[in-house]
């Protein structure tokens, strides 16, 4: 990067941690702590919960997805509004009618003291997993466009993040995300501005989505009903819904951000603003990727992209194999460029037939570059058995520091680095609430010291903080990120939701059964996952149904037997 990128990632990230730590700096116990004293409006709210979603995994995955996989992925948020609105009237007026810190303390006023634990327990394992995985992917950034390694970038983040959460708790996050928000969409409006002017002339924007859209990457639904594929309409609509509503309902990081809102009127507003905005943003960030998929169909397109592994292999016993691809690779762009040309030719005098014939072409010539570029992941292996073959979250980073204006780039990284402090900032300080509240001040510590537990609180977000770091420094085996942080998620929203549907929704259940259901229910949902039974979304759907049955069935023998013991 130049003198001028490096500037403008130091101000802006600078800018951001003094925002946070002045616009926190009367935290005086552990409510303005963990609720920021319940006082945020609305649109902060609203801000602030998709911040916490959008952690930079989003925006270096996403684009990647969208550049091989095509507008799919963006089915995957549309159970979105749905779950939005169940909680809008349900969950939302009853935690603020409880008047709690964590939607844990909810299972025990409802069931008892050990499904309280046992609930937080599973959050706190994959919320603190999950967020490790956060942690690394800016970090990743750092250590490829520094050529340092990844621990050193790991450490660094991780710092930066824990000095203004355990300074400033809830209200330093909540502030922090807002203009986190404000910057990342204004960053990512110019990237895609950018991204359409970098196109050759005369290709615009209507021109890019035919040539997109001829390769087969602008379809954004697939209206088959296939439980093995996980982006369909389906699955969007069915185990996206599941999954969104375990995730914003039950999961602390999310239900952190809404329980500082100032009212029940202020939350819904700031729940039903990120149902409206989550699907167009990321909608528009598939898109981005797509556009540079279009980008590289009229330039030299990186057979790999994560070039750390292309620079060793360059060195190797393995270079004139790599060199003679290379090669081949040159003749298919060549063939490549006398198509477009036709195409985009047909495409001007509106020649329907030479358009369908020139796209086939293009997807043969881009079927048969994908054989190459399997082919240089396997000389990567035979040279580096333990590299990462994986260079999905490469793609738009590379794009970024080889095509962008000077300044451009900073403010890109900085946006990447910004998505994930704000969602890591979040994620550790829901860790703090649930670890202080369902854990310590329930069974260690029950006396009221406002200054002992707002130290104790502190304690926990640094704790947290090093944890985390420590699962980062672990993440780099995990291959396509956004993939991981969800399908480790499914592996826990599915029971945890339907430890909170029974609570709602089916009175006649007890703590016992729920207990026990919980614990059958994640082994099964373990065994189903490892089998590779079904795609992950749908784990929540099933996940949640068993939870639900075993405990409705667990409920009935134990009341039977009880019957019979009375007799």
């Amino acid at each position: 990067m130049s003198a001028i990128d490096w500037l403008v990632l130091f101000i802006t990230l600078l800018l951001i941690v003094i925002y946070g730590i002045y616009k926190s700096r009367n935290i005086h116990n552990i409510n303005g702590f963990l609720l920021g004293d319940k006082s945020l409006p609305w649109y902060n709210v609203g801000l602030s919960v998709m911040a916490t979603q959008a952690s930079a995994i989003t925006f270096l995955s996403a684009p990647g997805l969208g550049y091989s996989s095509g507008m799919s992925f963006v089915q995957f948020y549309f159970g979105l509004p749905l779950a939005m609105i169940v909680l809008c009237i349900t969950f939302v007026p009853i935690f603020n009618k409880l008047q709690v810190f964590t939607a844990y303390e909810f299972l025990e006023k409802r069931f008892d003291i050990r499904t309280r634990a046992l609930t937080a327990v599973l959050f706190l394992i994959q919320r603190g997993i999950s967020t490790g995985i956060t942690i690394f992917a800016p970090a990743l950034i750092l250590s490829s466009v520094l050529h340092i390694d990844t621990t050193i970038t790991t450490v660094v983040i991780g710092i930066i993040v824990i000095v203004y959460t355990a300074y400033g708790g809830s209200k330093a996050v909540s502030y922090t995300q807002l203009l986190q928000m404000g910057i990342i969409f204004s960053g990512l409006l110019l990237a895609g501005m950018v991204v359409i002017h970098l196109l050759p002339q005369p290709i615009g924007f209507t021109e890019a989505l035919h040539i997109a859209g001829k390769s087969g990457k602008t379809n954004a639904i697939d209206l088959t009903f296939n439980l093995n594929n996980q982006y369909t309409l389906w699955t969007g609509l069915i185990g996206g819904f599941f999954l969104q509503l375990s995730y914003f309902g039950t999961d602390q990081s999310q239900v952190g951000r809404y329980l500082t809102g100032a009212s029940t009127k202020e939350s819904r507003m700031g729940l039903l603003m990120n149902g409206l905005l989550k699907i167009p943003m990321q909608f528009c960030i598939l898109l981005i990727g797509v556009l540079v998929f279009v980008y590289y169909q009229f330039n030299s397109t990186p057979l790999f992209f994560n070039t750390q592994e292309t620079s060793k292999l360059e060195t190797s016993i393995y270079a004139d194999d790599y060199q003679n691809i290379l090669h081949q690779q040159d003749s298919l762009n060549s063939q490549k460029s006398l198509v477009l040309r036709s195409l985009i030719n047909a495409l001007d005098h509106k020649e329907t037939q030479v358009v369908d014939r020139m796209g086939e072409e293009i997807k043969s010539i881009n079927e048969q570059g994908e054989v190459l570029r399997k082919e240089v992941i396997h000389l990567i292996e035979k040279n580096n058995s333990s590299a990462d073959t994986n260079d999905n979250n490469y793609i738009f980073l590379h794009f970024i520091t080889t095509t962008f204006p000077k300044g451009l780039i900073g403010l890109l990284i900085a946006i990447i680095m910004l998505a994930s402090m704000g969602a890591t900032a979040s994620a550790i300080n829901s860790l703090t609430s649930t670890s202080v509240i369902d854990i310590y001040k329930r069974f260690i510590n029950k006396k009221i010291d406002e200054k002992k537990d707002l130290r104790i609180s502190r304690l926990f977000t640094i704790g947290w903080g090093v944890f985390t770091v420590t699962i980062a420094l672990f993440a780099n085996k995990l291959g396509n990120l956004l993939e991981a942080v969800n399908i480790l998620g499914s592996l826990f929203y599915g029971t945890i939701l339907g430890i909170f549907l029974v609570a709602f929704y089916i009175k006649r259940v007890r703590g016992k059964a729920v207990f026990w259901s919980a614990i059958v229910t994640e082994l099964i949902i373990i065994v189903i996952w490892q089998a590779d039974i079904v795609a992950f979304l749908w784990l929540n759907v099933i996940g949640c149904i068993i939870l639900i049955l075993t405990s409705l069935l667990i409920e009935y023998m134990d009341r039977l037997n009880n019957r019979v013991q009375k007799h």
